[in-house]
This record gives C-alpha cells, structure tokens and sequence, in this order.
C-alpha cells in the first residue's frame, strides 16, 4: 500500500457545496481516474480518504491537505494528471507526494489555520489596527456557540495566533489571521471579525494555509 498526500484548490464555483458532498466529489473524480483504492472493512466499507480540516460552506481554499491511501504503487505525477482530468471547475490538484503509511493522521497534525479575510468597511487603517491592538491585548473574550448538541462556550482570544492588515484601501481590507486548529478548538473567521466590531458577515474568506505540527 501507499498513503498519497494531496494538496488542492477549492475556488469560488465550489465554495457553496458542504464536505458531504465535496467527499462524494472526490470519489466519483478518483474512481474514474481509475486510482486503486483502499477501502475500509465491513458492512459499508469507505475508501480511506482523510481531509486534513474540512472547509466551511462559502469558505475557498487555496492549498486544503487530503491523505488517501491506495492499494499499489502510484506516480505522484500521474496520479495528479489522471485526477485532475476527472476533475470539475472550482477544485485542482496542485500537489501530490508520498507519505509513510504509518504517519499520524492529518487531523491530528493540524495546529494552525491561516485565512485570508476581505470586509467592505468605512473604517480607516488607523481605526482598524486599533481594534486589532486592542482585541490581541485581552487575556479572555467570552464567546459562544449554537451547534445541534447544543450551546458551546469557550474563550475566542485562545484561538487566535495573529491578526494583521494586509490590504486596505477606501471602501474596503483584507485581513490575515492565523487561528488555532486542533483539539482544543478551532477559531472561525468570520467570529474574530465581529469581535473586531465589524457588524457584517465578511465580503469573502479564503484559507491559505494549513500549519502542521508533531501529533500530539
């Protein structure tokens, strides 16, 4: 056998389809590719397909990680030809490589999430690093969170690593963010830019990197 890790794009035609269905995409693009896959046992078995953090619907990726495992020798090369053919517009492979079958799994290697964040603001860069300054100099930001198991609260100032401008210009700036992504929590965009007193869902989010770690 042989575990693949996979980077790709998911652009702006695809951003609105949930990780349901992206994973049923992959599977339908990697079968007719014809890329041997390994499967799971059992009564359902499941080709072995790991992301690495699954994007939020209406969040693009720029370099996503995916570990899949097939079940004899594969060209990186080819593999990445053969998949992107298959392929819709909104999702390609920009990197394959091999792995050590017995590496932790992605998720448990995700430490950090860096974002790229666009708002449609008045605000001036003076203002805007203000709130920043003042947001990263608080020890505790209480926040919470309604998921169908019911109502999380948490600390949202533990989550987040750095935040910094880079773009503004009249009408509108980016952010970078770099959150934390791992088992004690995963910090949400579009959260960091309320506490930042920004009252409307940001104009678009964009994830450009995944920082990996020693498995915990």
């Amino acid at each position: 056998m042989q575990k693949l890790r996979i980077s790709f794009s998911r652009g702006a035609e695809l951003k609105f389809i949930s990780h349901l269905d992206m994973m049923r995409l992959w599977i339908r693009a990697l079968r007719r590719a014809q890329i041997p896959l390994v499967y799971s046992e059992g009564f359902s078995p499941h080709p072995k397909i790991a992301l690495a953090v699954p994007l939020s619907v209406g969040v693009t990726g720029e370099a996503e990680l995916m570990d899949i495992t097939v079940n004899k020798m594969v060209s990186p090369h080819w593999f990445k030809d053969a998949v992107n053919q298959q392929l819709p517009k909104g999702v390609e492979v920009l990197d394959v490589f091999t792995v050590a079958p017995a590496i932790p799994s992605l998720q448990s290697q995700v430490r950090y999430a860096v974002y790229r964040v666009e708002l449609m603001t008045t605000k001036t860069t003076e203002e805007i690093n203000k709130e920043i300054r003042r947001l990263l100099a608080q020890d505790n930001i209480p926040w919470h969170h309604e998921r169908d198991t019911g109502r999380r609260e948490y600390n949202l100032r533990a989550l987040i690593e750095t935040i910094e401008i880079i773009e503004s210009q009249p009408g509108k700036c980016r952010l970078e963010m770099k959150l934390r992504c791992d088992e004690s929590g995963s910090g949400r965009p579009e959260q960091v830019v309320y506490a930042l007193g920004f009252n409307e869902y940001p104009a678009a989010v964009e994830r450009t990197r995944l920082v990996l770690g020693a498995a915990r």
